[in-house]
C-alpha cells in the first residue's frame, strides 16, 4: 500500500485495519454479485477472501517473496531492494496483520450481510 504508515507495530496495526475495511466492502460487493448470479455464499466469501487479500496485502507479500527468493548478491541491489520498502523491518509482522485484517473483515461482513442473504432465501422457498 502507498499511504504513509507509522513505523513499527503502529504501522503494522494501521495496514491491518486498512485490510480488515478492505475486506468488508470487498465481501459486501462479492454477495451482491454473486447472489445475482445465482451462486451460493460459499462462493461469495471464498472470491471475498481471495480479493481481499490480494488487494489489502498483495504488495507486501510480493515484497516479501521478492527479497526471500532473488539473489542479493551486491549491497547496492540489497540496498535498492530494501529502500522500495516501507519499513523493512516489519514486513513479515505487517503481512500477517494485512492477511489476518483482510479475512476478518470478510468474516465481518459474512456476520453482518448474511442475515439478509439467509432471509432471501427462505423468502423464495
Amino acid at each position: 500500500m502507498n499511504l504513509p504508515l507509522h513505523f513499527g507495530l503502529l504501522g503494522s496495526l494501521e495496514a491491518g485495519l486498512i485490510a480488515l475495511l478492505i475486506g468488508l466492502g470487498v465481501y459486501w460487493v462479492s454477495q451482491a454479485l454473486c447472489r445475482r448470479a445465482g451462486l451460493s455464499l460459499g462462493h461469495a466469501i471464498g472470491w471475498a477472501c481471495l480479493a481481499a487479500v490480494a488487494i489489502g496485502a498483495g504488495w507486501d507479500i510480493w515484497n516479501l517473496f521478492y527479497t526471500s527468493i532473488v539473489r542479493l548478491e551486491s549491497p547496492l541491489y540489497a540496498r535498492l531492494a530494501l529502500q522500495a520498502i516501507h519499513d523493512p523491518d516489519q514486513l513479515g509482522g505487517r503481512v500477517v496483520l494485512e492477511v489476518a485484517g483482510a479475512l476478518a473483515g470478510v468474516a465481518l461482513g459474512w456476520r453482518l450481510f448474511s442475515a439478509e442473504h439467509v432471509a432471501d432465501n427462505v423468502a423464495d422457498s
